[in-house]
């Protein structure tokens, strides 16, 4: 069944896409106009920089999706944002994380679902489900596995050429909300060698915009065999209690499980719950603080770029 939201939101966000660069608090923002790919759409990608960028100094990235939504409410289809260059930029002064660049990668309007959902999460479900979801969400074709392709063969190489970057898997990071946060965890888990860590904020682990079974036991089979090793890498996940937040509790608690069932401890694992929280960028933005810090906060060596 079509999920009449998220078809709008797509719509919303498809109109977006002449928009002019998002203003921003601090530092400054390049766009990668219409960044062409091989394996998916174009798209923009907007990069974040932060006050003071040299390329004599190295920087962690943090890779985002709906990257139309992250920077400046006054350009979002809903006027809200997650105000991610403020967060940042704070915790890079108070000196809590170190040097960051955030790039936001734009959704791709109705293909949204198709490159968000875990492709291989697919042959899990039952195959009415599969087909359901298939025909009537991702417009006939799984596209997640490509946009992943594009992210790690196309896009980060191309982000660690142009900027002064740390291109090692420690110092990659990836998040998202909602379906966002289930591509981060996705991507983490087919890409281990890539990405050292990944936050699902009110991730959608039931993929739908009703409770049910299937969709989270298919993410639990998945998971299950494909956990990125905790040895080196970190998971993030919360959600809240209210709007589409409400249903994910007990689904959580059966990822969390699993996670501690294959070694993720305190020091790499942390999943919260925000009471009276609801589903929306507002909500991600205030408590930013919490995911950002679990991810990211270490001391890192000065590393000039040759």
């Amino acid at each position: 069944m079509r999920n009449h939201i998220w078809l709008m939101f797509a719509l919303l966000c498809s109109a977006l896409q002449a928009q002019p660069l998002p203003s921003v608090t601090s530092g400054r923002i390049e766009r990668l106009a219409d960044f062409a790919s091989r394996y998916v759409d174009a798209r923009h990608v907007d990069v974040w920089l932060p006050e003071g960028y040299t390329p004599a100094q190295r920087y962690q990235v943090l890779y985002m999706h709906d990257g139309q939504m992250l920077f400046d409410a006054a350009t979002t289809w809903n006027k809200q944002a997650w105000g991610i260059d403020r967060t940042v930029s704070r915790l890079m002064q108070e000196g809590r994380i170190a040097p960051t660049i955030v790039v936001g990668i734009w959704n791709n309007g109705k293909l949204r679902y198709s490159e968000y959902f875990p492709q291989k999460h697919l042959p899990f479900l039952p195959v009415s489900v599969q087909s359901a979801l298939t025909q009537a969400a991702m417009e006939g074709t799984a596209r997640a596995d490509n946009y992943l392709r594009f992210l790690v063969e196309e896009l980060k190489p191309a982000i660690d050429e142009k900027y002064s970057t740390r291109p090692d898997a420690a110092s990659t990071f990836i998040m998202g909300s909602s379906m966002g946060g289930l591509i981060s965890v996705y991507a983490m888990n087919e890409y281990p060698q890539v990405f050292g860590g990944a936050a699902g904020l009110s991730t959608h682990w039931v993929g739908t915009q009703q409770g049910n079974t299937a969709v989270p036991l298919a993410a639990y089979n998945y998971l299950s065999k494909n956990l990125a090793d905790p040895k080196n890498h970190r998971l993030y996940q919360d959600h809240g209690t209210t709007e589409l937040d409400a249903l994910y509790g007990p689904y959580q608690i059966f990822i969390d499980e699993l996670a501690r069932d294959r070694g993720y401890t305190s020091t790499n694992y942390l999943s919260k719950v925000f009471v009276g929280a609801g589903h929306n960028e507002a909500a991600w933005a205030a408590r930013l603080d919490t995911p950002l810090l679990f991810l990211m906060a270490k001391t890192l060596p000065v590393n000039p770029k040759p």
